[in-house]
């Protein structure tokens, strides 16, 4: 309890203050009171938890799992050999310079309302931070203990499965807890600019309507399923990975 009171307290002096400016501007539509947002997810709760939230969980379990097969593979690409770093690396950088405002709406059109568009934006936004964050991971491996296993004879396959790949475990979980939010938003702002169902799609119809309440209440369901999908992953790490913290 002493570890989680910290964060409880600023969370209720969060609530408390957004309540006081809320009360303060008086205006529903434009800054909701936190009780009215958590009434109109009650009222909503059917449409938000029985359709918008899987379509937007599809996109975002979907995008994210490409988005992990494609940054293992560049991340281990990159660390096998030079030459595929230095071709690569540009690219990978270059890639996040697309404002994905600009890129999304050609998804669109490409894909039609299909779930693909939501996807590609998805992952687009998040195999960066995992790729680069893994191949740190492989590339912190100290260079004496991989001389260590070269003096006895070991592959380089030997060294990249029993020294370099455990190294990288820790830089792998944390890559994903943060492509995790990202890969939220990404389904959002991907649902925002063309869907027919999903939290995005849902937010920007209550826009229309200028029900603020309805505008809050899938965000704040977006950001709790985030922070559980990221407890959830942080215990999976505590399991995989024990000797984290003796890192």
């Amino acid at each position: 309890m002493r570890k989680y009171l910290p964060p409880l307290i600023l969370f209720f002096l969060l609530l408390i203050g957004w309540q006081a400016l809320a009360l303060g501007i008086n205006a529903a539509y434009i800054l909701p009171t936190p009780i009215q947002v958590i009434q109109k997810l009650w009222e909503l709760r059917e449409p938000l938890f029985m359709v918008h939230l899987p379509a937007t969980m599809s996109v975002t379990f979907i995008g994210l799992g490409i988005s992990v097969v494609l940054g293992l593979a560049l991340a281990i690409a990159m660390d096998m050999h030079e030459g595929i770093r230095r071709t690569l690396y540009p690219l990978v950088i270059a890639s996040q310079t697309i404002p994905t405002t600009a890129i999304a709406p050609l998804f669109v059109l490409w894909f039609g309302y299909s779930i693909w568009s939501k996807v590609l934006v998805t992952v687009l936004m998040t195999f960066f931070p995992i790729t680069i964050t893994v191949y740190d991971g492989f590339q912190s491996t100290k260079r004496e203990m991989e001389e260590l296993m070269l003096s006895f004879n070991a592959s380089k396959m030997d060294i990249f499965m029993k020294l370099k790949l455990p190294n990288a475990l820790p830089y792998f979980f944390s890559a994903i807890k943060m492509a995790i939010p990202i890969s939220i938003i990404g389904a959002a702002i991907g649902e925002w600019l063309g869907a027919q169902s999903g939290l995005g799609y849902f937010s920007k119809r209550m826009l229309t309507q200028l029900d603020g309440a309805g505008v809050f209440a899938p965000i704040v369901l977006l950001s709790a399923v985030a922070m559980l999908i990221v407890a959830i992953v942080g215990i999976i790490e505590r399991i995989a990975i024990p000797w984290r913290k003796e890192l």
